[in-house]
């Protein structure tokens, strides 16, 4: 069976927030959700937490771009 993944953005939509009632929620800037949202920062396993809980969804089901340094061949 396959996991169920959603993204951040995604995930603030269908919890009906705007970035900003987010960023409010979060103690965050609206820029700091629109960057987590773009995947220009990864959030930090406690931001993942309070994110799931205020979009009302299990931390394991957020999906966060992984971003390698190796380099490609």
């Amino acid at each position: 069976m396959e996991e169920l993944r959603i993204s951040l953005a995604a995930a603030r939509v269908n919890a009906e927030m705007t970035q900003e009632e987010a960023a409010s929620k979060m103690g965050v800037t609206k820029a700091t959700i629109i960057n987590w949202e773009k995947g220009r920062i990864v959030p930090r396993i406690p931001e993942i937490e309070m994110l799931a809980k205020i979009y009302n969804i299990k931390q394991d089901y957020i999906f966060l771009p992984c971003y390698s340094t190796k380099s490609r061949n």
